[in-house]
């Protein structure tokens, strides 16, 4: 191929990637262990939906996939089984996350004829993932129809969503409580500075009342009526209003249904180990930052992002327990997804804070 050959066909690429480019809709996706948010480049989040999965074993066949599968939990028939293929963050299941993603992918531009092109996808996945979790995701995405997959850190993600400045020279501290993993991290001049990726997150907290049920009670409840009562009840500091709330469940002793009523010192104490897990790791994280950083840190304040920073109090134990301010950003759920967002229409000033996920070329 001649020089001029070569410059032509290089002029007819970036002629056809501007032209089919403006067809297709780059897309942002928080893949989270309890749910699954994409956001569409121009249209916002549109769609939160559980990252549940039903399958029928004895054909192999996908049942039903996001809210529609949730509503199975703990009602089918031995030979259905209904999942979540990403366990803690990363995929435990290759095949039914690429179902997943295919299905979430395919739900965006369904209807949509101007989709003429596979779309870009951005994914925030968690800071301590290894490469080989980094590669699985790639992989199911792009085989979930996906032109190019990037990878961004979640706590990068959600920090960006609140709107921190990360390509500044100061420090910036989140905590994301996931249902899978809290992500914690400094973060200055569009880097991670120090982090801890904690397998302690929202799930953690629902298998902690289960056990706490059982063993105070004799109560056998599920994990989906844990996760009711710690929305419902549910603190990390002593409230000034006693909330309580009936529990149903199988009396262990007899086998028949029992109704006990917990309080949220009952739910806070169930909680209490889990949460101070969380909270030693932050001082940890805090002991380790820099003092320039602690500086910038300690006048903006710790960011909290994530499902379970809505537990009640839990903001307040975090300040008590560090000396530093704590603010819980807003709609804290869709923080990492949002974050996507943002990078997507904003690509030539934030593609620095992308991880390395894709030699083929940049997203642009």
């Amino acid at each position: 191929m001649t020089y001029f050959e070569q410059v032509y066909k290089n002029v007819e690429k970036a002629l056809m990637e501007n032209i089919f480019g403006r067809f297709s809709q780059d897309i942002g996706i928080d893949l989270g262990t309890a749910n699954t948010l994409v956001y569409v480049r121009g249209r916002g989040i549109v769609i939160n939906e559980p990252s549940v999965v039903a399958v029928n074993q004895r054909t192999g066949q996908i049942l039903a996939i996001g809210k529609q599968a949730k509503t199975m939990v703990g009602k089918t028939p031995g030979h259905i089984t209904v999942t979540r293929p990403l366990v803690n963050g990363v995929v435990s299941d290759f095949d039914v996350t690429q179902q997943m993603l295919k299905y979430f992918i395919n739900k965006v531009h369904q209807g949509n004829m101007m989709f003429l092109r596979r779309p870009r996808v951005l994914i925030g996945i968690p800071s301590g993932v290894t490469e080989v979790e980094k590669r699985a995701v790639v992989e199911a995405t792009q085989n979930a129809g996906a032109r190019q997959a990037f990878l961004i850190d979640e706590p990068m993600a959600a920090a960006i969503g609140a709107r921190l400045p990360v390509t500044e020279a100061a420090g910036n501290m989140v905590v994301d409580i996931g249902g899978g993993t809290t992500e914690i991290a400094v973060i200055s001049l569009g880097g991670v500075v120090l982090s801890r990726s904690l397998r302690v997150a929202g799930d953690k907290m629902n298998q902690d009342i289960v056990r706490y049920c059982r063993d105070e009670f004799n109560l056998l409840i599920g994990e989906r009526t844990a996760e009711n009562v710690k929305i419902a009840v549910g603190s990390a500091y002593p409230l000034r209003e006693r909330l309580t709330m009936p529990l149903r469940g199988r009396d262990l002793v007899s086998g028949l249904p029992k109704e006990v009523v917990v309080t949220d010192e009952h739910i806070r104490e169930a909680l209490s180990h889990s949460i101070r897990v969380i909270t030693n790791t932050i001082k940890t994280i805090v002991e380790e930052t820099p003092p320039e950083l602690i500086s910038d840190i300690m006048g903006q304040g710790i960011i909290l992002a994530g499902g379970g920073s809505l537990i009640r109090g839990i903001d307040k134990l975090f300040a008590n327990q560090t000396g530093i301010s704590v603010r819980l950003m807003e709609d804290p759920l869709t923080a990492v997804v949002r974050g996507t967002g943002i990078v997507l229409d904003d690509m030539e000033h934030l593609h620095e804070v992308l991880i390395d996920s894709d030699p083929s070329g940049a997203l642009r």
